[in-house]
């Protein structure tokens, strides 16, 4: 099970309102706020005019240099630092919860290791099939209006993430490997599945609640509609992961895999070594994507059996 032991009057259930309200300004100032820090340094750090800095930001200016590791800093430390940096706020000063870090720590082993990486590869085959799904999705007429922005969003963010990936030197490549996989991992997972879980598992008084709530809210911060549901199911993944150890060391190296291992491939295929494209779904095998699934079925299921005979305080009925 999640830990997360308070006794701070504002994280107590019949609170629940006024702890999710201040939860949602912390972080959002919090990550305003960096993110405007990090943006008023990079003329400084990486010597990038304002106009040419505004033009990074709209993606209307792609040969500018150094800008691909302007906004990988930006990003770094306006999403993954500051997303460490919020729960950090409200779990030491706001709700002074304990985490209990040594224990987490102590319940991870080569064992599980082995199985998150077995669970986390299952999963990334499944999620092509919710990918390929996700991009047939057709709103109803009256909302074709909404639907038109909702492609044109997309299609601006995946040009924004078709610049990022589009390495240029093997720097680039660690440093992207760094901010997208490693900052992204811890910063995403201490915040969602280290404070934002356990407590929707408080309100809600069911576990599985707790992860397919936080799971649909962490797809939706990332504002983008064509990738919800295999978001959403990666979010789910990484909460179970959390809730069958007790562990947040789990998640975060799922979390760090997948995000890692789409880079590398990225980064393999421009440099010719291999076939793989971003956008495209049309090479999906629907038998490996349910092969995937049930290896992720397995290893979910040996995973907890696991972790459940390791810590005897783990809910045996979860």
């Amino acid at each position: 099970m999640e830990i997360y032991e308070t006794q701070a009057e504002i994280a107590k259930t019949k609170n629940w309102l006024l702890s999710l309200v201040v939860l949602v300004l912390v972080t959002f100032g919090v990550l305003v706020l960096l993110q405007g820090v990090a943006l008023a340094l990079i003329p400084l750090i990486f010597d990038i005019s304002i106009d040419g800095l505004l033009g990074l930001m709209t993606g209307g200016a792609t040969d500018i240099p150094n800008g691909r590791m302007a906004l990988y800093f930006v990003q770094g430390v306006g999403s993954g630092i500051g997303f460490i940096v919020a729960a950090w706020i409200i779990i030491k000063f706001i709700e002074k919860a304990f985490l209990n870090l040594p224990l987490q720590v102590s319940r991870f082993n080569a064992q599980g290791f082995l199985i998150v990486l077995l669970i986390t590869l299952g999963g990334m085959l499944f999620n092509a099939f919710l990918v390929d799904l996700n991009s047939k999705l057709v709103l109803p007429e009256f909302l074709s209006g909404l639907e038109l922005w909702m492609r044109e969003m997309e299609d601006q963010l995946m040009e924004m993430t078709k610049f990022l990936t589009d390495f240029q030197s093997t720097g680039e490549f660690i440093v992207g490997l760094v901010v997208i996989g490693l900052l992204a991992g811890i910063g995403e997972e201490v915040f969602f599945r280290g404070l934002v879980q356990p407590k929707f598992h408080q309100y809600t008084g069911s576990a599985h609640w707790g992860v397919w709530i936080t799971a649909i809210i962490f797809s939706a911060i990332h504002v983008q509609f064509y990738g919800f549901l295999p978001r959403m199911f990666l979010g789910a993944m990484f909460g179970y992961l959390y809730l069958y150890s007790g562990s947040l060391v789990y998640p975060i190296i799922a979390h760090i895999f997948n995000n890692a291992f789409t880079v590398v491939m990225v980064y393999l295929a421009n440099q010719g070594k291999v076939d793989f494209d971003l956008e495209s779904a049309d090479s999906i095998s629907y038998p490996v994507s349910f092969a995937g699934f049930l290896v992720l079925l397995v290893g979910i299921y040996y995973f907890k059996k696991t972790n459940q005979s390791q810590n005897g305080e783990l809910d045996q009925g979860l």
